[in-house]
């Protein structure tokens, strides 16, 4: 089994390492993303990438919808999830597109800062407008 931990220690520590590793993996991961997409038989898919922008993987949506924290509440819940420091999730952060960058490449923003009853309703509200792009009813 993979250690996540272990992993995101080693290529966030060393940018020459995760480039590496992103020059692997992304080809495999896009592949698959494209076949999983065709099989899709749902009125919309949604491709959950962190890496979307940096990867390329942008060229293959319609749409993008970011999902935004403020930055110091991304990092409370990410050490809350998965257990990282503080200094691990900023090293991420850090490698990652920049808030800014992601929120220019939105075409939706769904701003995620409230309870989940807030959330639930404002997903509800964008799967409908998104069957209504689709042609479909909400």
């Amino acid at each position: 089994e993979l250690d996540r931990t272990a992993l995101r220690k080693l290529i966030f520590a060393d940018s020459e390492q995760r480039r590496w590793l992103e020059s692997l993996l992304h080809p495999l991961i896009g592949a698959e993303i494209i076949q999983v997409l065709a099989r899709a038989e749902s009125p919309y898919a949604i491709l959950v990438s962190p890496l979307l922008v940096e990867s390329g993987q942008r060229q293959m949506t319609q749409r993008v919808l970011v999902v935004d924290t403020p930055a110091e509440l991304q990092i409370q819940r990410t050490i809350a999830r998965d257990q990282s420091s503080e200094e691990q999730v900023r090293a991420i952060m850090q490698a990652q597109a920049s808030r800014e960058e992601r929120l220019r490449h939105a075409d939706d923003v769904l701003v995620n800062d409230r309870d989940m009853a807030w959330l639930d309703a404002e997903v509800e509200r964008l799967h409908n407008f998104y069957l209504t792009l689709r042609g479909g009813q909400p």
